[in-house]
């Protein structure tokens, strides 16, 4: 019998970067809250195949995937089919859930042992709205908030690590709109400006970038070609 799992995606609303630490992992204190857009497995307890589904096509998911370092750390197997709809590389955690899906579904809740496979990890374990810091393991909830956003994706794949980066290399700038990734993104990949500039022209709105990107959003529901409304959803 096969075991349904979602894996919802997560917003960052706010991120300041507070340090670095001896290894080079940079410290943030965050604001992150689970939307409603999910990525969805498919478990096979007896099975071994993993196999990725992103926008129709079916393809091999790969070994170091966070799904696959996930079943490792609770040593566990199992066949897996995962349907994306939360795209890549877009500040929107789809493969941190991807992940916190898995733990979940083994009962491994340790912040720790999540972190270890990726920083956003853990809040994906957790969900609903926290306050996040250390390297992303260290989780603080917050009081839950109905709120609605407005995002615009495009079509470019923001790289975590080049973000961060970019920000060393600026000397560790501070964002004027809550982020302090957003002026080191803009300047690994310049392209996101007019990508900003959209979604402010149709929204009115001053957008704020999702992490380290590509993701821009604003709060509120506002309808329009390439908009994707989302709400905020409780803890797991």
């Amino acid at each position: 019998m096969r075991i349904q799992l979602e894996a919802p995606a997560k917003l960052t609303l706010s991120l300041r970067v507070t340090g670095i630490r001896d290894d080079g992992y940079h410290l943030i204190r965050a604001e992150m809250v689970s939307l409603d857009i999910f990525d969805s497995l498919s478990l096979d307890p007896e099975g071994s195949e993993f196999v990725v589904i992103n926008q129709g096509k079916s393809t091999q998911g790969e070994q170091d995937d966070l799904v696959q370092q996930a079943l490792r750390a609770v040593n566990c197997q199992a066949g897996v089919v995962l349907t994306k709809r939360i795209p890549a590389g877009a500040g929107l955690g789809g493969g941190s859930s991807d992940a916190a899906a898995i733990l979940r579904w083994a009962n491994q809740r340790d912040p720790q042992v999540a972190a270890a496979i990726g920083a956003d990890v853990a809040f994906c374990v957790a969900g609903g709205r926290a306050e996040v810091s250390g390297i992303g393991e260290v989780l603080s909830p917050l009081e839950h908030v109905d709120q609605t956003f407005t995002l615009y994706t495009p079509a470019m794949h923001c790289s975590t690590p080049v973000v961060y980066q970019a920000w060393d290399s600026l000397g560790g700038p501070v964002g004027e709109n809550g982020n302090d990734l957003e002026p080191a993104a803009l300047h690994a990949y310049p392209a996101l400006a007019e990508h900003r500039d959209f979604l402010g022209s149709a929204t009115g709105q001053q957008p704020r970038l999702a992490g380290s990107g590509s993701t821009w959003f604003v709060e509120g529901h506002f309808e329009g070609p390439g908009l994707v409304i989302a709400h905020t959803l409780a803890p797991q």
